[in-house]
């Protein structure tokens, strides 16, 4: 489905770009993804949207058939997220343990107090992170829009599957202009 309108009161999402995982080799430059992804942030916030920045700092602890990427500890900025997004005071910081940012932790409760109806999904890695995070907000009943062209993933598979075969099944997809142009044309 392409993009065709953003709610009133739509959220941005933000997830993992963090000092941890932005210098993994992934299938786009990562410094365009950063790029659009802050585009998209500065202009929710112009705009006085909310702004979720999402950090990963653990694995949910189930037992599965491939063994745990990390299991060291990590470094001491590994969930710092990066200085492009230009953190504010009023973003919302979600740390969490698990692929999606809704599932443990307090997400969908924030943006409901906010009364958002809506968000936009940016960020690594599409087919986990971003994926899971977009499942989760559908599943919490948010129309969700995502930023193809402001997420990227170590797998270009997985990246693939997910833009094709997952994402219009969850919502609607767009090019961070796309979604920027639609909260200009609201503005007055």
């Amino acid at each position: 489905m392409a993009l065709t309108q953003l709610d009133p009161n739509t959220a941005l999402i933000v997830v993992d770009l963090q000092k941890g995982i932005v210098g993994a080799s992934m299938l786009h430059p990562i410094g365009e993804v950063i790029a659009r992804a802050s585009a998209l942030a500065e202009r929710f916030r112009e705009l006085r949207l909310p702004v979720v920045l999402v950090n990963v700092a653990g694995s949910a602890p189930g037992r599965t058939e491939r063994p745990p990427r990390h299991t060291t500890p990590f470094p001491a900025d590994w969930t710092d997220l990066i200085p492009e997004l230009n953190r504010q005071p009023h973003d919302i910081v979600v740390t969490k343990r698990t692929w999606g940012a809704f599932a443990s932790t307090d997400l969908e409760t924030r943006l409901k107090a906010r009364e958002v109806t809506q968000v936009v999904v940016a960020g690594v890695a599409t087919g986990t992170g971003v994926e899971s995070t977009a499942r989760q907000a559908y599943e919490q009943g948010f129309n969700v829009t995502l930023a193809v062209d402001a997420m990227t993933d170590t797998r270009p598979d997985a990246h693939q599957y997910s833009i094709t075969n997952v994402f219009p099944r969850l919502g609607e997809t767009g090019t961070s202009a796309d979604i920027i142009r639609l909260l200009d044309a609201r503005t007055p």
